[in-house]
């Protein structure tokens, strides 16, 4: 149960990360030089789930893994800058090593 929940927060949170700078590269890109606004519509509404997703998963691993508000806040700010998942995906992976150093499924 524990490493199953860093790992759902690690799999979203890449999810979510790609998502937002598809959002931002491409799709913005396509509906204001190409009057593509059907990208933004189709990205945004995937990226929109994806966020709420990660909200959870954040919630989960919050309650599963009793971490601290610092950490947690640290987590959800990282969801608002482009790059801030890949970031915190570092620290979720050594995380998963630890857990799986110790044996902990």
């Amino acid at each position: 149960m524990l490493k199953n929940s860093l790992k759902f927060l690690h799999y979203v949170g890449l999810a979510e990360g790609a998502s937002f700078l598809i959002l931002l590269g491409i799709a913005m890109p396509l509906k204001y030089f190409f009057d593509l606004p059907q990208a933004v519509q189709i990205f945004g509404m995937a990226h929109g789930v994806l966020f709420v997703l990660y909200l959870l998963a954040l919630a989960i691993v919050t309650w599963i893994h009793r971490w601290p508000f610092k950490r947690v806040l640290i987590a959800f700010i990282a969801a608002f800058l482009p790059f801030g998942p890949f970031i915190l995906d570092g620290r979720l992976r050594k995380d998963l090593k630890f857990l799986d150093n110790r044996g902990n499924l």
